[in-house]
């Protein structure tokens, strides 16, 4: 998929348009949920995304997504992590 693709497809879905993120080398975000839908499509770097159920590396090209509630954990790669996320409420 292609970052086009990526926001062409957030945009028919109904997701807020995406926004930039940029984290640090080595940040883990601990376990933690959202109350919104999240879609992200990584820019640059590494960042595994830990749940229960799965666990998600996404690089360069890469994307995934999680339902509103889903606890998770993210953790960055060496290189510091670029991606957009996509937001939609519930």
């Amino acid at each position: 998929m292609t970052e086009q693709e990526f926001r062409d497809l957030a945009s028919r879905d109904g997701f807020a348009e995406p926004a930039l993120v940029e984290w640090g080398a080595g940040l883990i975000n601990e376990e933690h949920t959202h109350d919104f839908t999240a879609r992200i499509y990584v820019l640059s770097g590494e960042l595994k995304i830990v749940c229960a159920d799965r666990t998600s590396i996404c690089q360069v090209g890469d994307h995934d997504a999680l339902d509103a509630g889903t606890p998770h954990t993210e953790y960055v790669g060496t290189e510091g992590v670029a991606f957009l996320a996509a937001r939609k409420s519930g």
